[in-house]
């Protein structure tokens, strides 16, 4: 297992211009990470393509790996020349993820207002067939595309894993976050239990939950069910990390885990717990 961050931990710092992407992949390797997950929010590769060097040049300065590269995509509700167009803006994608020598990408797949499992499996055939396009793209480069449990629309488990195995390529599988579960009300335990031989990467985030009958205030949104949730720093959330650590780790996974946090604490203070609460634990199983 490789420990790492996500550059979206510090995303409120690169959005708010106190830190550059360099000082953030900096930042992670002075925590001690192995690696760094690049998510291209608060800076764009594709307007200022020159990034990319200066990002690969920073990681090996800093002596640490860039793992995955995680963009959005949406194949929902598209005709024909939509859809043909967002294969193509996603295949440049996958040139971006080559050109920064990661063997990972991970992209979302869709996004919708009817969230019903009618609606997902009269999709599933479309959704299915630009997976495959994507993953056979990267497949000579050598690059591993993946699903994350995100959005809503393909948050649970199971419409993850029946995406990964209609897709049918080796070379797709899912990014794990064990923290997502819980947007559609999810059991996490149970969930990464059910996902985990799919993944080819790990994140690890954590939440606050309230009942919808709580009245939190501002910093919470709701969950599929109404329910209520606040990103938390890894450890301090209603999530049970070690339980969900102890089932990646005995599955006999043994790749990148990246730290994600989006609390509304400091992210360098809630990204430095953060890491260093996975770290112990994962030491201590």
């Amino acid at each position: 297992m490789k420990l790492g961050i996500s550059t979206y931990s510090l995303y409120q710092a690169l959005n708010s211009g106190e830190m550059t992407i360099l000082e953030v992949i900096d930042y992670i390797a002075s925590l001690g990470a192995e690696h760094a997950e690049i998510v291209p929010l608060g800076f764009n590769l594709t307007e200022s393509p020159e990034l990319i060097e200066a990002i690969k040049k920073q990681a090996r300065e800093s002596g640490i790996e860039l793992s995955n590269y995680a963009v959005g995509a949406n194949f929902s509700g598209l005709n024909e020349e939509q859809f043909e167009q967002e294969l193509e803006r996603l295949k440049k994608e996958v040139d971006i993820a080559a050109a920064l020598g990661v063997k990972k990408m991970r992209h979302d797949v869709a996004s919708s207002s009817d969230l019903s499992i009618s609606h997902f499996l009269q999709e599933l055939p479309k959704l299915a067939k630009a997976c495959q396009v994507i993953a056979d793209y990267a497949a000579p480069l050598d690059i591993t595309t993946s699903v994350e449990n995100h959005g809503y629309y393909i948050q649970h488990s199971d419409r993850v894993q029946a995406l990964v195995e209609v897709v049918d390529r080796p070379n797709f599988k899912t990014t794990l976050d064990v923290g997502n579960f819980l947007c559609t009300d999810e059991n996490p335990q149970a969930a990464v239990a059910n996902n985990i031989k799919f993944a080819s990467m790990v994140h690890i985030k954590d939440f606050y939950y309230r009942s919808s009958t709580d009245q939190p205030g501002e910093g919470w949104f709701k969950s599929a069910a109404g329910n209520w949730l606040r990103g938390s720093i890894v450890g301090h959330g209603d999530i049970a990390i070690p339980q969900v650590l102890r089932i990646v780790k005995e599955s006999g996974y043994d790749d990148y885990i990246s730290i994600e946090f989006e609390g509304l604490e400091h992210c360098k203070l809630g990204t430095r717990l953060g890491f260093e609460f996975v770290k112990r634990v994962w030491n201590e199983l």
